[in-house]
Formats: C-alpha cells, sequence, structure tokens
C-alpha cells in the first residue's frame, strides 16, 4: 500500500496540502496563459466582468486589476483547498495526477458556470483558442495542485 492509502485522514491537513498546492497551481496557469492567451483581442478577463457586476458599474483600470488579482488568487486557493479537502476522503479525484480535476474544472467554469452568469462566451461561441487555451492551462492547474498537495500532505504526515 501506498503511504497515501496507510495514513490517517485528516480534514485540515487536506485542505491545507490542498490550499498550498492550488496557490503554487495559480502561479503556474498564470504563466501558462502568459505563454498561451486564451484571448487575445482584448476581451476582458472573466474575474474583471465579474467585480464589474458586483460593484455595479464599470471599474477604473487599477481597480479592475486588483479585484481581477483577488479574484483569480482567491479562486485558486479556494478551490485547491477543496480539491485538498475531498482528495482526502476520495483519493480518486487524483486520478490522472491531477489532469481529470483540470479537465473537471474547465467543464464546470468555461463552460458552465461562467457563460450561465453572463461572464464568458457559451462553449459554442467560444474560438478554438480560448477553449485550446482554457483546457491546457486547467490541466497544468490540476496537475500543479496534485503535485504540491501530494508533497505538502507527505510533508504534514
Amino acid at each position: 500500500m501506498s503511504n497515501e492509502t496507510t495514513r490517517s485522514k485528516s480534514l485540515s491537513k487536506g485542505i491545507l496540502a490542498g490550499l498550498i498546492g492550488g496557490l503554487v497551481a495559480t502561479a503556474a496557469k498564470s504563466l501558462a496563459e502568459k505563454i498561451y492567451a486564451p484571448r487575445t483581442h482584448g476581451e476582458p478577463e472573466p474575474p474583471v466582468l465579474l467585480a464589474e457586476k458586483v460593484a455595479g458599474h464599470e471599474l477604473t483600470i487599477v481597480q479592475r486589476k486588483i479585484s481581477s488579482e483577488a479574484i483569480h488568487w482567491g479562486f485558486g486557493a479556494a478551490t485547491g483547498a477543496a480539491y485538498g479537502a475531498l482528495a482526502e476522503y476520495v483519493p480518486t479525484v487524483t486520478s490522472k495526477d491531477g489532469a481529470n480535476f483540470g479537465m473537471a474544472l474547465v467543464t464546470l467554469t468555461h463552460q458552465g458556470a461562467l457563460p450561465a452568469m453572463g461572464l464568458g462566451a457559451r462553449p459554442g461561441e467560444q474560438t478554438a483558442r480560448e477553449k485550446t487555451s482554457e483546457m491546457t492551462s486547467h490541466i497544468v492547474y490540476g496537475v500543479v495542485t496534485e503535485t504540491v498537495r501530494r508533497m505538502v500532505r507527505r510533508l504534514l504526515r
């Protein structure tokens, strides 16, 4: 049996390991999107649209940057923490070293919740570049989250 299956389960350790994994993965996802950007014609990012929707008005450039980063990093951390908690009790979520997690996340967000909330194009309206970039960057996010979560969780015993 592997070390992961023989150690005792801990919700708090799972959350902490996932949170750290999610933060590192958010940085990796950001880098992946700089290399292979999903939107190339100045379209607003979903976090900016969300911030403006919540504020009820257009934000200044500084407000856009701050709110976008806060939402981006907050979502990455929270999603990683939830993933870490789930991984403690349902180890199959870590399949494909986190790639399945990344694919599920892009499906839930960019193909589901964001279009439903008016914060992104519907799947049929998305460009091939947007679809492939988002899928790629979310797979990066999932694999990095799982890799870091696993390493941190081993350290936490």
